[in-house]
């Protein structure tokens, strides 16, 4: 196939037409067609596999939507009932493709969006939050909202002008506006307190790596150690996140000053190799983890060919 050829090139003159195909074989792959079923385990993780695979072509200008859909429309309905320890692997790679979202799209996920930060986002100060789910949520609606802000203001109670209909200014929202800010706040007072907790035990993690007797016993102290910096940083975004979201016309972030905690903090790179490394990156990310989407997708034409009925 000629998009194939592209993939060898992945600069600028690559036409988007090719990047747009290579999406549709990862779509195919994800089978998105199909109605979702949550005891399907391999279902859940070839969706949220293909669509981590699909991160660097949306960069490209493929389209997202058939993903982001299906996940309003098919997953977030039956979201409790998804095994936990798969439910932040898929909220993980929304929250990772959100920025990538067309505004049409936004309009559509965001409704789901908020029901979910309703649910994890409590309206008082606890012991404790999921950080990880709010962290992501906040992200995936940061990013979302800034395509189409005036969709927050029958979500949320906003009052964000644009001139167009679907503000609804002249609708009352200001229920939703006090729950949203409730659950902010109470929120931001469990996220502060925990991160108070989290400050005053890491202190200690040198003294006991100093202290321990055995590199086992060191391996594991850091394991800790690095786990509780990636805490850190949740908490730390989830205040940057929802600090802006209180006044009645909110700016939202949708540009890269939030990096999500569990990705590499951004380095500077030199600017005479910044371009080349993006380009490689991008090229070694696709050669390799889609390989064998174009073997079986190769082999499936080839079957077809050999057997019409296939």
């Amino acid at each position: 196939m000629d998009f194939l050829r592209s993939l060898s090139i992945f600069g600028d003159t690559a036409p988007r037409e090719s990047f747009q195909e290579l999406i549709e074989i990862i779509q195919a792959q994800a089978d998105l067609d199909a109605q979702f079923d949550v005891s399907d385990i391999d279902h859940i993780e070839r969706w949220t596999s293909c669509i981590y695979m699909a991160l660097p072509i949306f960069t490209r200008g493929a389209s997202s939507s058939k993903f982001l859909n299906y996940f309003a429309k098919q997953i977030v309905p039956v979201f409790d009932k998804i095994p936990e320890e798969k439910k932040l692997d898929l909220l993980k790679t929304v929250a990772a493709s959100s920025p990538y979202a067309v505004a049409q799209d936004s309009r559509q996920l965001l409704p789901s969006v908020v029901q979910l930060l309703k649910k994890y986002m409590p309206g008082k100060k606890v012991d404790d939050i999921n950080h990880n789910y709010v962290e992501c949520l906040l992200y995936t609606f940061h990013h979302l909202a800034h395509k189409t802000p005036n969709t927050t203001n029958s979500l949320c109670g906003y009052k964000i002008v644009t001139g167009q209909p679907s503000d609804r200014l002249g609708e009352d929202f200001s229920e939703h506006y006090k729950d949203f800010i409730e659950r902010l706040t109470g929120t931001e007072d469990t996220v502060r307190a925990a991160s108070k907790r989290l400050t005053q035990g890491m202190a200690d993690f040198n003294k006991a790596i100093s202290s321990a007797k055995t590199e086992e016993e060191k391996t594991k102290i850091k394991a800790d150690q690095q786990k509780s910096t990636m805490t850190m940083r949740s908490y730390n975004n989830i205040l940057a996140m929802s600090q802006p979201l209180h006044g009645k016309s909110p700016l939202f972030i949708g540009d890269k000053k939030i990096t999500l905690s569990w990705m590499e903090q951004p380095k500077k790179p030199a600017a005479s190799t910044a371009g080349l490394d993006v380009h490689y990156q991008m090229l070694n990310f696709i050669q390799i983890n889609l390989h064998f989407f174009l073997v079986n997708s190769s082999l499936l034409m080839f079957q077809r060919e050999e057997d019409p009925t296939c």
